[in-house]
């Protein structure tokens, strides 16, 4: 009896240790959909909400970013086409603005559409905490997200997913 419970305690202790270091995969998402309006950003996969997140976004979030530094966030459905892992906010997940009707709408217009629009982590020269920060619009038009949240992110966004950006 003494050798069965022996025999029992090793194999547990093994499954334990391999499972302690098998690391679970996040699922895959296919749509990543924002909402400025309510300042939330839906990761979805198969049209299933897998996740919700509080986004801070540019000092002027409402309308759609026109020009560099109007502090806006963009509208309209993009592509997260690469990731950035050192980037100055943590990590980012780059937004493929301006597309073809951002430029072509800037030229009308004779001014810059602006770039470098990104999904990231927390400002580190902040005095507030992550949950403090999220509470306001602080970015110049990205879409920010704790550093936590950015960790799951990471994991779940490949290059190639689409975002959409509502108003």
């Amino acid at each position: 009896m003494r050798f069965l419970a022996l025999s029992l305690s090793l194999v547990l202790l093994a499954v334990s240790s391999f499972l302690s270091n098998f690391a679970w995969a996040a699922p895959k998402i296919d749509l990543v959909v924002v909402t400025k309006s309510e300042s939330s950003m839906k990761v979805l996969r198969r049209g299933k909400v897998l996740k919700t997140y509080r986004i801070a976004m540019g000092d002027s979030p409402v309308g759609h970013k026109l020009t560099e530094g109007d502090q806006r966030t963009p509208e309209g459905r993009y592509i997260l086409d690469y990731k950035k892992s050192d980037s100055a906010y943590y990590r980012a997940i780059h937004i493929s603005y301006p597309n073809d009707e951002d430029r072509l709408r800037a030229n009308a217009l004779g001014i810059s559409p602006g770039g470098q629009i990104m999904i990231h982590g927390e400002n580190p020269n902040s005095s507030l905490s992550p949950e403090e920060a999220q509470m306001y619009n602080w970015t110049d038009g990205c879409i920010a997200v704790t550093n936590a949240e950015m960790d799951e992110l990471w994991q779940m966004i490949d290059a190639g997913t689409p975002i959409e950006i509502w108003p």
